[in-house]
């Protein structure tokens, strides 16, 4: 009786570790799972953040666009309405005042659009936003700097809409 006893104990014994190494092995097996799902979600959440982050560049890209192309159809419109008020002809000063509030009301308008106009006398040469026509001296102004400027500048932020072309002083 003691033996088989004895053996029954061992038996038992032998199934509860076997028991128990199954168990490790099964919280192994779910912990691995967990950890490649875990691992799956990150990814996911990741590509997602990543996804909204370009669609909204995307958008904000499309409307700058869609803003310069329609400001750039304007732009001959500016321009003529600054030659207009720049031009010395002999008209009345109704007319001059009228010509000023339409030139003020276009330049609201790219104000609200954020459009920025560059080009000025006296401005520092850049090849990024200046197309350079000529070259000529003048003492007046630094090397490098604008001294004419024939049409003017516009940008939208970083986005350039249109060159300046400009004269500038030798170097």
């Amino acid at each position: 009786m003691n033996l088989a006893n004895e053996e029954e104990i061992k038996t038992e014994e032998t199934a509860e570790e076997a028991a128990e190494t199954e168990a490790e092995t099964e919280t192994d097996k779910l912990k691995k799972e967990l950890a490649t799902q875990k691992d799956q979600f990150l990814r996911l959440a990741a590509e997602y953040d990543n996804y909204r982050k370009r669609t909204e560049k995307e958008k904000l890209s499309t409307y700058e666009n869609a803003t310069a192309a329609t400001v750039e159809a304007f732009l001959p419109v500016a321009d003529n309405f600054a030659l207009a008020m720049a031009s010395n002809v002999d008209i009345s000063d109704d007319f001059r005042k009228g010509l000023g509030m339409i030139q003020k009301q276009l330049d609201n308008a790219f104000e609200k659009l954020n459009v920025q106009s560059f080009g000025e006398r006296g401005e520092k040469f850049d090849p990024e936003l200046h197309n350079a026509i000529s070259r000529t001296d003048d003492k007046e102004l630094e090397d490098d700097c604008i001294s004419l400027v024939y049409q003017k500048g516009y940008k939208i932020g970083d986005k350039i809409i249109r060159h300046a072309m400009v004269q500038i002083t030798n170097s």
